[in-house]
Protein backbone atom coordinates (compact mmCIF):
# COMPACT_ATOMS: atom_id res chain seq x y z
CA UNK A 1 0.00 0.00 0.00
CA UNK A 2 1.19 3.30 -1.15
CA UNK A 3 2.37 5.93 1.42
CA UNK A 4 1.83 9.48 1.59
CA UNK A 5 5.87 10.10 1.05
CA UNK A 6 5.45 13.41 3.13
CA UNK A 7 6.71 14.23 6.55
CA UNK A 8 5.44 17.73 6.89
CA UNK A 9 2.34 17.56 8.96
CA UNK A 10 1.51 21.08 10.74
CA UNK A 11 -1.42 23.51 12.47
CA UNK A 12 -1.68 26.62 11.64
CA UNK A 13 -3.48 28.82 14.21
CA UNK A 14 -6.53 28.75 13.33
CA UNK A 15 -6.69 24.79 12.54
CA UNK A 16 -5.12 24.56 16.08
CA UNK A 17 -7.90 26.80 17.46
CA UNK A 18 -10.26 24.35 15.73
CA UNK A 19 -9.23 21.62 17.07
CA UNK A 20 -8.86 22.76 21.10
CA UNK A 21 -12.56 24.23 20.78
CA UNK A 22 -13.58 20.49 19.61
CA UNK A 23 -12.27 19.14 22.06
CA UNK A 24 -14.48 21.39 24.30
CA UNK A 25 -17.37 19.96 22.99
CA UNK A 26 -17.33 23.53 21.58
CA UNK A 27 -17.05 25.75 17.68
CA UNK A 28 -14.92 28.31 16.65
CA UNK A 29 -17.15 30.86 15.64
CA UNK A 30 -16.29 34.38 16.07
CA UNK A 31 -12.76 36.57 15.37
CA UNK A 32 -13.38 36.94 19.57
CA UNK A 33 -13.24 33.53 19.97
CA UNK A 34 -9.63 33.14 17.86
CA UNK A 35 -8.72 36.03 20.04
CA UNK A 36 -9.16 34.76 23.54
CA UNK A 37 -7.66 31.35 22.38
CA UNK A 38 -4.60 33.03 21.11
CA UNK A 39 -4.29 34.71 24.58
CA UNK A 40 -4.56 31.25 26.09
CA UNK A 41 -1.78 29.81 24.04
CA UNK A 42 0.23 32.69 24.64
CA UNK A 43 -0.03 31.88 28.79
CA UNK A 44 0.16 28.13 27.53
CA UNK A 45 3.79 28.80 26.09
CA UNK A 46 4.68 30.65 29.19
CA UNK A 47 3.80 27.95 31.58
CA UNK A 48 6.16 25.42 29.59
CA UNK A 49 8.92 27.89 30.45
CA UNK A 50 7.99 27.30 33.83
CA UNK A 51 7.55 23.49 33.57
CA UNK A 52 11.09 22.55 33.08
CA UNK A 53 13.91 22.60 29.72
CA UNK A 54 12.55 22.95 26.46
CA UNK A 55 15.31 21.78 24.49
CA UNK A 56 14.36 22.98 20.56
CA UNK A 57 14.38 26.46 22.42
CA UNK A 58 18.48 25.99 22.83
CA UNK A 59 20.34 29.23 20.98
CA UNK A 60 23.76 29.74 21.36
CA UNK A 61 25.08 33.65 21.83
CA UNK A 62 28.19 35.53 22.75
CA UNK A 63 29.05 38.70 24.58
CA UNK A 64 32.39 40.32 23.71
CA UNK A 65 33.71 41.91 27.16
CA UNK A 66 35.03 45.38 27.58
CA UNK A 67 37.98 45.97 29.95
CA UNK A 68 36.89 47.13 33.22
CA UNK A 69 33.05 46.57 32.14
CA UNK A 70 31.46 43.75 34.76
CA UNK A 71 27.53 43.65 33.96
CA UNK A 72 26.22 43.12 30.48
CA UNK A 73 22.39 42.92 29.57
CA UNK A 74 21.14 39.59 27.71
CA UNK A 75 18.67 39.21 24.73
CA UNK A 76 15.45 40.25 26.34
CA UNK A 77 13.61 37.23 25.38
CA UNK A 78 16.10 35.12 27.12
CA UNK A 79 14.17 32.47 29.98
CA UNK A 80 17.73 31.39 31.21
CA UNK A 81 20.93 30.41 30.97
CA UNK A 82 22.34 26.32 30.93
CA UNK A 83 25.72 26.73 30.28
CA UNK A 84 28.45 29.50 29.45
CA UNK A 85 32.31 29.48 29.10
CA UNK A 86 34.77 32.27 28.61
CA UNK A 87 36.36 31.74 25.67
CA UNK A 88 39.80 33.15 24.77
CA UNK A 89 41.69 33.73 21.59
CA UNK A 90 38.64 33.24 19.82
CA UNK A 91 39.13 32.47 16.16
CA UNK A 92 42.30 30.84 15.95
CA UNK A 93 42.54 27.28 15.55
CA UNK A 94 45.72 27.56 17.16
CA UNK A 95 45.08 29.49 20.26
CA UNK A 96 41.27 29.00 21.29
CA UNK A 97 40.33 28.11 24.55
CA UNK A 98 37.08 27.64 26.43
CA UNK A 99 37.23 27.99 29.80
CA UNK A 100 34.86 27.29 32.86
CA UNK A 101 33.40 30.41 34.78
CA UNK A 102 31.03 29.14 37.52
CA UNK A 103 27.52 30.69 38.34
CA UNK A 104 27.22 32.14 41.73
CA UNK A 105 23.84 33.08 43.85
CA UNK A 106 23.65 36.88 44.56
CA UNK A 107 24.53 35.52 48.18
CA UNK A 108 27.94 34.91 47.05
CA UNK A 109 28.13 37.32 44.57
CA UNK A 110 27.61 40.13 47.86
CA UNK A 111 30.23 38.30 49.47
CA UNK A 112 33.23 39.05 47.33
CA UNK A 113 35.27 41.60 49.03
CA UNK A 114 36.30 43.75 46.11
CA UNK A 115 34.07 43.40 42.98
CA UNK A 116 36.48 46.26 40.89
CA UNK A 117 38.99 43.24 41.23
CA UNK A 118 40.56 42.78 37.27
CA UNK A 119 41.61 39.34 36.07
CA UNK A 120 40.11 36.54 33.99
CA UNK A 121 36.41 36.08 35.02
CA UNK A 122 35.83 32.77 36.81
CA UNK A 123 32.21 33.51 38.30
CA UNK A 124 29.15 34.87 37.12
CA UNK A 125 25.67 36.20 38.70
CA UNK A 126 22.97 36.15 36.69
CA UNK A 127 20.08 38.58 37.47
CA UNK A 128 16.99 37.55 35.90
CA UNK A 129 15.52 40.92 35.51
CA UNK A 130 12.22 42.20 33.48
CA UNK A 131 12.56 43.50 30.87
CA UNK A 132 15.93 41.92 30.13
CA UNK A 133 18.13 39.76 32.09
CA UNK A 134 22.17 40.60 32.65
CA UNK A 135 24.82 39.07 34.03
CA UNK A 136 27.32 40.24 36.09
CA UNK A 137 30.97 38.60 35.49
CA UNK A 138 34.30 38.09 38.64
CA UNK A 139 36.35 39.31 38.36
CA UNK A 140 36.35 42.36 36.39
CA UNK A 141 37.83 41.57 32.91
CA UNK A 142 41.22 42.99 32.51
CA UNK A 143 42.66 44.06 29.23
CA UNK A 144 45.48 41.74 28.64
CA UNK A 145 43.32 39.72 26.09
CA UNK A 146 40.22 39.51 24.58
CA UNK A 147 37.67 37.62 26.53
CA UNK A 148 34.27 36.57 24.75
CA UNK A 149 31.55 35.02 27.01
CA UNK A 150 29.89 32.45 25.07
CA UNK A 151 26.64 30.84 26.89
CA UNK A 152 23.64 28.57 25.44
CA UNK A 153 20.41 29.71 27.05
CA UNK A 154 16.51 29.02 26.76
CA UNK A 155 14.75 31.60 25.10
CA UNK A 156 10.93 32.23 25.24
CA UNK A 157 8.80 30.28 22.39
CA UNK A 158 7.57 32.43 19.75
CA UNK A 159 4.27 34.21 20.21
CA UNK A 160 1.23 32.58 18.81
CA UNK A 161 0.56 35.97 16.50
CA UNK A 162 -2.44 36.54 14.50
CA UNK A 163 -3.39 35.34 10.53
CA UNK A 164 -2.46 31.86 9.07
CA UNK A 165 1.05 31.07 10.84
CA UNK A 166 2.20 27.84 12.64
CA UNK A 167 3.60 27.55 16.00
CA UNK A 168 7.57 27.48 16.70
CA UNK A 169 7.16 24.24 18.21
CA UNK A 170 8.59 20.85 16.57
CA UNK A 171 5.71 18.13 15.68
CA UNK A 172 6.62 16.12 18.96
CA UNK A 173 4.39 18.84 20.77
CA UNK A 174 1.63 19.34 18.93
CA UNK A 175 -0.56 17.05 20.49
CA UNK A 176 0.32 18.37 24.01
CA UNK A 177 -0.03 22.04 22.49
CA UNK A 178 -3.08 21.10 21.11
CA UNK A 179 -4.17 19.35 24.93
CA UNK A 180 -2.82 22.39 26.90
CA UNK A 181 -4.97 24.98 24.74
CA UNK A 182 -8.22 22.62 24.91
CA UNK A 183 -7.54 22.90 28.55
CA UNK A 184 -7.50 26.26 29.07
CA UNK A 185 -10.40 27.03 27.13
CA UNK A 186 -12.44 24.96 28.66
CA UNK A 187 -11.69 27.12 31.96
CA UNK A 188 -13.71 29.88 30.08
CA UNK A 189 -16.52 27.99 27.78
CA UNK A 190 -19.77 27.71 28.59
CA UNK A 191 -20.18 24.21 29.49
CA UNK A 192 -16.52 23.63 30.07
CA UNK A 193 -16.27 22.66 33.40
CA UNK A 194 -18.07 19.54 32.79
CA UNK A 195 -15.17 18.05 30.55
CA UNK A 196 -12.49 20.41 32.58
CA UNK A 197 -10.57 17.09 34.49
CA UNK A 198 -11.07 15.14 31.41
CA UNK A 199 -8.80 17.69 29.62
CA UNK A 200 -6.18 18.19 32.28
CA UNK A 201 -5.09 14.60 32.39
CA UNK A 202 -5.15 14.64 28.88
CA UNK A 203 -2.78 17.20 29.18
CA UNK A 204 -0.61 16.21 31.91
CA UNK A 205 0.28 13.14 30.36
CA UNK A 206 0.72 14.55 26.77
CA UNK A 207 3.21 17.48 28.62
CA UNK A 208 4.69 14.22 30.11
CA UNK A 209 5.39 12.29 26.61
CA UNK A 210 6.54 15.68 25.20
CA UNK A 211 9.15 16.08 28.22
CA UNK A 212 10.26 13.27 28.35
CA UNK A 213 11.53 12.83 25.04
CA UNK A 214 12.78 16.26 24.71
CA UNK A 215 15.70 15.98 26.33
CA UNK A 216 19.33 14.99 26.41
CA UNK A 217 20.32 11.51 25.21
CA UNK A 218 23.99 11.18 25.72
CA UNK A 219 25.53 9.36 28.06
CA UNK A 220 26.54 10.70 31.57
CA UNK A 221 29.62 10.54 33.72
CA UNK A 222 30.19 11.32 37.18
CA UNK A 223 33.64 12.01 38.01
CA UNK A 224 33.99 13.20 42.24
CA UNK A 225 36.56 16.32 42.31
CA UNK A 226 40.19 15.14 43.62
CA UNK A 227 39.94 16.90 46.99
CA UNK A 228 37.67 14.42 48.22
CA UNK A 229 38.85 11.10 47.18
CA UNK A 230 40.65 9.27 49.64
CA UNK A 231 39.60 12.02 52.18
CA UNK A 232 38.35 10.27 55.69
CA UNK A 233 35.71 13.16 56.39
Amino acid sequence: MATSGTTTFNLDLVELVEEAFERCGAELRSGYDLKTARRSLNLLFADWANRGVNMFTFEQGSITLVPGTATYTLPADTVDLLEHVIRTGAGNAATQADLTITRISVSTYATIPNKLTQARPIQVWIERLQPAPRINVWPVPDNSQTYTFVYWRMKRIDDAGEGVNTMAVPFRFIPCMVAGLAYYLAMKLPGGLERLMVLKQQYDEAWQLASDEDREKASVRFVPRQMFIGSST
